[in-house]
């Protein structure tokens, strides 16, 4: 009997959780109104910022928020995915997969190429959404690719460091674990100013968190001035594939308490 590959593996379940979105809106939801209910409230209550002596951001304060936004989303499309893991084990799916799938690394490409997909629609909607708000662009195509090249990174290192939790866990339980680490490296970036107007330890902090570095050059990218590119790929990568190995030490762990 022919088996399956990791490349086949990992589409099936992509199509699985996907079709799996598509018939419980519920799941997809919160995923999409979190970021456009931020965006919202940093775009318009906070514009005022831009008032601050020493802020200057060429786009306005709208694009400068929605890089934030933008990456957040990515990050916490990621997480969401490992909860879909953790339901997978309190329901029974996963160990059933685990029996039917020989190359069991694919499950976790599937997951984040499910993962990956949903952030796609996220990210649609709340550029449309940005685009309505006369958001102004400054960048060229190569560096609003790069921008979104840069939040798909992020969106796989959050689901890498979930669905580890999940495989760990095995149980809806562990979500806060999941969720609450990523939640405050996000906050713990320069959110609502740059990194030169944050002071005391939260500029500390910041100044060697890896969210920072990915926020300055997604805000580089969209306002058509590219800096610290080369240190927010490298930060972004070196961030992912921690994780990487993270999960795959996860799933291992999984696979011995399944046999």
């Amino acid at each position: 009997m022919k088996t399956a590959t990791r490349t086949q593996v990992a589409l099936a379940l992509a199509y699985r959780e996907v079709t799996v979105l598509v018939k419980n809106p519920s799941l997809f939801v919160p995923p999409m109104l979190f970021p456009l209910m931020n965006f919202i409230a940093f775009a318009g209550g906070l514009s005022r910022l831009t008032h601050i002596p020493g802020f200057s951001f060429r786009g306005g304060y709208t694009a400068f928020s929605f890089v934030f936004v933008l990456l957040q989303s990515a990050a916490f499309s990621g997480v969401f995915m490992g909860f879909n893991v953790a339901r997978d084990f309190e329901y029974g799916f996963a160990r059933r997969l685990f029996l039917a799938a020989s190359h069991r690394t694919g499950i976790i490409g599937g997951y984040a190429l499910a993962a990956l997909l949903r952030w796609a629609l996220v990210a649609i909607v709340l550029t449309v959404v940005a685009l309505l708000a006369h958001m102004q662009i400054g960048g060229n195509g190569v560096d609003i690719v790069g921008l979104y090249t840069l939040a798909a990174l992020l969106n796989f290192a959050g689901v890498l460091w979930a669905t580890g939790v999940a495989l760990r866990f095995r149980s809806t339980q562990a979500s806060p674990l999941m969720q609450t680490p990523v939640f405050l490296t996000l906050f713990l970036a320069p959110v609502y100013v740059p990194l030169h107007l944050l002071q005391g330890w939260i500029h500390a902090v910041a100044k060697i968190n890896p969210i920072t570095y990915l926020l300055g050059a997604g805000r580089g990218f969209i306002s058509g001035r590219p800096a610290d590119v080369a240190l927010a790929f490298g930060s972004g990568l070196a961030v992912a594939a921690a994780f990487s190995l993270w999960a795959f030490l996860g799933l291992k762990r999984a696979e011995r308490a399944a046999s």
